[in-house]
């Protein structure tokens, strides 16, 4: 399709903050297809949570936000989250008839003429006068390098491709990471694996009490200094630390969270930490690197966005480079919670860019 179409916003991404957006847009009086459009790359509604591991069901799932304007009710708590938010987007996309074009792959988004923008798909071109880009992470998995990597003979996978722990059975494995997917992994495979050994960069800090809302404001105050700052953002959990709920009370008590330090090097069997006499050796048949992911924002680089820091700075969801361009579940908005604040605030940002009045920064 060589048909260049014209909209007045175009949404990348329809996961939590994609949704909430087109909600927004339509409220607004925004006609889909007419003057907004939602591109999507996944095969069907979800998001990422399309993607999440078979037991990682409903009942595990920690902070859950509805979408704005319809409430996820009557869930059951024992079925895969993947199941359970699939469902719920999928109503969510038909009930305020949304128009998800699914799957599109966005190959790029660069000025235009006369002020717009152009971004470039697999299903042809749009030119539009604002972007909402909420393309989250879960496409940006990212995999630290150590020495001798390269050289592992066992198996090597991500969170990513996490499908359960039966696949661990009889398996010494190691697990690199200290977040919740890290221990949430972890203390599946337990019970399966041959042997575990936990590994981070970090001694972990484990958080007492309930995750009230003067300590959400505040985590989320320090990831959106970072941004401000034009740094990569950090996850949520790095400032606030893990939350110590019964099963991780046990996994410490069962020495399953028995936490070591980053080893220094991978040999063919396993890793190994220290020099000469004093190497201490782990054998090893799997390495699940539970290592986060990075935004997903390539296809914005020809707008060249970044700072010398890494990230891309932003005034609550507006990019400070290109006002025309706003990051939705990008930093302090990445929570879900975030992303319908987030969403909310980009479309009364780009309504007074729109009227050609003067843009107030927006509050995520």
């Amino acid at each position: 399709m060589n048909e260049l179409r014209e909209v007045e916003v175009v949404v990348i991404g329809a996961g939590q903050a994609g949704l909430s957006s087109a909600y927004h847009l339509r409220r607004t009086g925004f006609a889909p297809d007419r003057d907004f459009v939602v591109l999507d790359h996944s095969p069907g509604p979800g998001g990422a949570w399309q993607f999440r591991w078979p037991s990682l069901t409903y009942g595990k799932v920690h902070g859950m936000h509805a979408l704005p304007g319809m409430e996820l009710t009557d869930a059951d708590p024992h079925r895969p989250s993947a199941e359970v938010i699939g469902a719920y987007f999928d109503r969510y996309e038909r009930a305020f008839d949304l128009r998800v074009r699914r799957p599109v792959d966005v190959q790029s988004v660069r000025a235009g003429d006369d002020g717009r923008l152009l971004v470039s798909t697999s299903e042809g071109g749009w030119s539009t006068r604002a972007l909402i880009n909420a393309t989250g992470t879960w496409d940006r998995p990212f995999w630290p390098r150590y020495p001798g990597q390269h050289t592992f003979g066992g198996r090597q996978l991500h969170t990513a491709q996490y499908a359960g722990p039966e696949e661990f059975a009889g398996r010494r494995v190691v697990v690199v990471g200290g977040g919740a997917s890290g221990t949430q992994h972890l203390l599946e495979i337990a019970p399966y694996a041959a042997a575990t050994t936990w590994v981070t960069r970090r001694p972990p800090v484990f958080r007492e009490g309930p995750f009230d809302q003067e300590i959400g404001r505040a985590a989320v105050a320090l990831v959106e200094e970072r941004v401000r700052l034009g740094l990569p953002p950090r996850s949520v959990v790095s400032v606030t630390g893990l939350p110590l709920n019964d099963a991780i009370r046990q996994g410490l008590a069962d020495g399953v969270l028995d936490r070591q330090p980053m080893f220094d090097r991978i040999t063919p069997d396993g890793v190994e930490w220290g020099d000469g006499p004093d190497t201490r050796r782990v054998g090893a048949d799997v390495i699940l690197w539970a290592t986060g992911f990075r935004a997903a924002l390539d296809h914005l680089r020809p707008l060249r966005l970044r700072e010398p820091g890494g990230g891309i700075r932003v005034e609550g969801t507006r990019a400070v480079a290109d006002p025309r361009v706003h990051l939705v579940g990008y930093g302090p908005s990445a929570s879900t919670i975030g992303a319908n604040r987030a969403g909310r605030a980009a479309v009364r940002d780009i309504m007074r860019l729109l009227a050609e009045e003067p843009a107030e920064p927006a509050v995520a």
